[in-house]
């Protein structure tokens, strides 16, 4: 299966979007509480979807009103975050209020990138981080935010969505060691990415 792209024809008209913009925000929240894990005190991974991504799209487009030009350059970003129909896309976000915590935090995970992975049916799924921009700095600072791909095996797919399966997103870091089990809900919300 091909991903499905946003494309200018799935964009509302600004003042359209303003009209239904109410209700589309709580529809999104209603999607997003199932597709949002945290792993450990500090990290949420929030899964992607057409859905999650063309709501960004509007926003971005409704807040910043750049026109055209910017709704070229929030296709080029939020697209790649679209799952392919083979693979799981998150945003994960190292979420600390206090700054001086964060800023000591985030200099202990360099690399936290390279360990994260879900487990399921007996396979492991490793994430792969987006390529865009280096997300940890030679200090060994690692950014707040971070673009996510699990690509998964035809096999790791049909036991991520088997009804009950045991699926485990975990951070194997050195500094931040933590995993969860997808709830039910979620895990059900995430199989349909493979549809």
């Amino acid at each position: 299966m091909t991903a499905r792209l946003i494309t200018r024809e799935d964009i509302l008209p600004l003042a359209e979007y303003g009209r239904v913009r109410d209700s589309r925000r709580r529809e999104m929240s209603a999607i997003k509480q199932h597709r949002r894990v945290a792993v450990g005190p500090d990290v949420t991974f929030y899964f992607e979807s057409f859905a999650t991504m063309l709501h960004q799209v509007h926003e971005m487009l409704f807040i910043e009103k750049g026109g055209d030009e910017q709704l070229e350059d929030e296709l080029r970003a939020y697209n790649p975050l679209i799952p392919s129909g083979h693979d799981l896309v998150a945003t994960m976000m190292i979420e600390i209020e206090d700054a001086d915590r964060r800023g000591r935090v985030l200099g202990q995970l360099g690399g936290i990138e390279a360990t994260i992975s879900i487990s399921v049916g007996g396979e492991t799924i490793k994430a792969v981080p987006e390529g865009d921009v280096e997300r940890t700095t030679p200090d060994g600072k690692t950014s707040s935010v971070h673009f996510l791909k699990f690509p998964f095996t035809a096999t790791a797919i049909a036991a991520f969505r088997t009804p009950g399966a045991r699926a485990v997103l975990a951070i194997g870091h050195s500094n931040y060691d933590h995993m969860a089990a997808l709830p039910e809900p979620v895990r059900a919300a995430l199989a349909e990415d493979f549809a």
